[in-house]
């Protein structure tokens, strides 16, 4: 296996004896990949299911902690203990999220609103970077486990419109999880080298524009890509307009329409979480049938793909 360095400008290739890993730390899930014969390989599991690695994480009675679909199984048994979305807090102050800390089944603490947001489990306190730290060394434990060698340098793709806080606490997570975070790409860049889009040096200049629907954000950017050269040249977007809301919009359409006040979701994070998930499994069989059925402690909940589409 080898691995190169590109340079995107005059196109030159260096080849490097360490392996360079690339992961993309999402709202919803996470992966990692790295490049063999020229090649993108993403990792799975040891079960060889799936490249995707659920970005959530449970704290065990053990003191154990566990990440990726084993934590997304105990988000209705022990939602006050497992924690989501996490990305979406990453570089925030509680003034920054405060109205939507609802919508969370774990407790945001809002002792002070200027610093930076942590979040309560048992008695313990931990930050987003510290949170995101443990996605990102689950990752690293598995590319580790795929390849049999030890990785220590990374690149991390995030949101171009993130901020010099947020870039800095992905960096930091990446430390802590024992990474060397080479490089921070936005995404809109690394979506449009994935696609080939300016590759060659006979690729003519263009412009071109990048929409990213993702779990916690939507957003647009326009690049400039010209000689291998990737200039984002304006992003905008709703860091709260993403699948997480729609999620939300249904939960609160079976809110109203099975009388349950949003203080019974706030003091029974069981049913939270229950209605949440429920709402995540609805849009996604919408996305394939006309019409979503099922029960929610006993009580009928539907929804049709024109309602969906009305939310």
């Amino acid at each position: 296996m080898a691995t190169f360095a590109i340079n995107l400008k005059d196109g030159s290739v260096e080849s490097s004896r360490e392996t360079i890993i690339g992961i993309d730390l999402g709202t919803t899930n996470s992966l990692v990949a790295y490049m063999k014969d020229g090649q993108p390989v993403c990792v799975k599991g040891a079960d060889g299911k799936s490249t995707l690695v659920p970005s959530v994480i449970h704290f065990a009675e053990n003191e154990q902690i566990i990440v990726g679909d084993a934590a997304k199984n105990k988000l209705i048994t022990d939602p006050a203990n497992t924690i989501y979305s996490v990305k979406r807090l990453m570089g925030k102050s509680f003034r920054d999220v405060q109205g939507t800390e609802g919508f969370y089944g774990y407790q945001i603490l809002d002792d002070d609103t200027e610093s930076l947001v942590k979040i309560r489990v048992k008695d313990k306190f931990y930050t987003p970077v510290e949170l995101s730290a443990h996605i990102l060394r689950e990752l690293k434990t598995r590319i580790e486990t795929d390849l049999t060698t030890v990785i220590s340098k990374a690149v991390i793709t995030v949101p171009a419109y993130f901020n010099d806080n947020q870039r800095q606490a992905t960096r930091d997570a990446g430390k802590l999880a024992g990474l060397d975070v080479l490089r921070i790409v936005n995404e809109p860049t690394a979506a449009a080298l994935a696609y080939g889009l300016g590759n060659g040096p006979d690729a003519a200049p263009s412009t071109v524009a990048v929409y990213d629907l993702g779990g916690g954000t939507f957003d647009i950017s326009i690049l400039r890509i010209e000689n291998g050269i990737f200039e984002v040249l304006s992003t905008n977007g709703d860091t709260f307009l993403g699948g997480d809301d729609f999620d939300r919009a249904i939960v609160s359409l079976w809110q109203q329409e099975l009388g349950i006040t949003t203080q019974e979701l706030s003091e029974n994070k069981e049913l939270g979480q229950q209605i949440r998930l429920l709402a995540e499994a609805a849009k996604k069989h919408l996305s394939s049938a006309e019409l979503f059925e099922s029960e929610l402690n006993g009580r009928k909940v539907s929804l049709s793909k024109a309602g969906l589409n009305t939310l």
